[in-house]
């Protein structure tokens, strides 16, 4: 942990936001020196932040002991070079113990996950959140998706909240994101916003209409060159590379991903499986992804390479490396 505010370190950031898989070994445990292994090679390949124990990180699937640990080794993983925010979710108490685990571990921030099975009004998130916010010191983003629905209203209301300082969108609906922005923006407030969604880099020239240029990425766990180049695309205005990546590998790994329940992590896992690291299989309720899906994304992966190779309108390649 860092002594500077997390919400500045997040404001302008050089590259996509790290949410690493957990890894289990073939047994099922959990094995902490490959997952130091992963979060080490994601800090040293660019990645801006490390969001761990979150949705990619199944979250869901570890007991309180193994979520500090955890953190705890992306903590020291990154050094500081990087901030660590961890994940916390379930009902308000024990969301609030895995705040305060979080907090022990030494990480700089929460990504506070919806309620566990409750679709609760708007009063009762508002409570929900601002409970969490005041259990520990740590900053607290709130990951709006499924049961946990913000009205303009209550986003206001949130966003004046001490310790609650930005708003992950994992809904999709742009229009409701608008009327959030400007509702925020109209009170005098200015948090930060992050677009959510499990393959963000899709929607990514859409948020960045309404403003939202923060993103989770999913496909920096498995194929970090890719991700930034799309991030590099994104930063710089280059929209032809950009839009390639979005046609040749973008759209259909969505696509792939859409093929099967759970391969928002499931077929990640499969993806850095791919690249040499074992960070095993999903722990249950979630299953396996179909072998013959996990060989699709090994051929996506190539051909989403080799765009990055493809040279450009000015002659220049992804890469940067000069034209043949």
């Amino acid at each position: 942990m860092t002594s500077a505010p997390l919400a500045a370190r997040l404001t302008h950031v050089s590259g996509p936001l790290f949410f690493p898989v957990t890894a289990y070994a073939p047994d099922g445990s959990l094995d902490l020196d490959v997952f130091r292994v992963h979060v080490r090679q994601g800090v040293e390949a660019g990645a801006a932040a490390v969001f761990a124990c979150c949705g990619t990180g199944e979250f869901h699937a570890l007991t309180p002991q193994e979520f500090r640990a955890c953190v705890e080794a992306a903590v020291e993983e990154s050094a500081g070079r990087v901030p660590v925010v961890a994940g916390a979710g379930y009902g308000t108490a024990l969301a609030v113990q895995y705040a305060r685990l979080a907090e022990e571990a030494g990480a700089d921030g929460l990504l506070a996950m919806p309620p566990y099975l409750v679709v609760a009004d708007q009063a009762g998130l508002l409570g929900h959140y601002t409970e969490l916010a005041a259990s520990t010191r740590l900053d607290l983003i709130v990951y709006q998706r499924d049961n946990a629905v913000l009205t303009p209203e209550t986003a206001v209301a949130l966003a004046r909240v001490e310790g609650i300082i930005g708003f992950k969108d994992g809904l999709g609906d742009l229009d409701l994101m608008q009327r959030i922005v400007s509702a925020v923006r109209s009170a005098g407030l200015d948090p930060l916003y992050f677009n959510g969604l499990p393959t963000a880099e899709l929607t990514g020239l859409a948020y960045r209409g309404i403003g939202i240029t923060l993103y989770s990425s999913a496909v920096f766990c498995f194929a970090p060159d890719i991700a930034l180049a799309f991030h590099q695309a994104l930063e710089s205005g280059d929209d032809a590379l950009a839009n390639r990546l979005l046609d040749g590998f973008f759209v259909p790994l969505v696509e792939l991903r859409n093929q099967g329940r759970g391969y928002a992590v499931s077929l990640v896992k499969a993806g850095v499986r791919l690249g040499g690291l074992d960070v095993g299989e999903v722990r249950p309720p979630l299953s396996a992804p179909d072998p013959g899906h996990v060989e699709q994304l090994a051929a996506l992966v190539e051909a989403g390479r080799a765009l990055l190779h493809t040279a450009g309108p000015d002659g220049t390649p992804a890469d940067g490396t000069p034209a043949a």
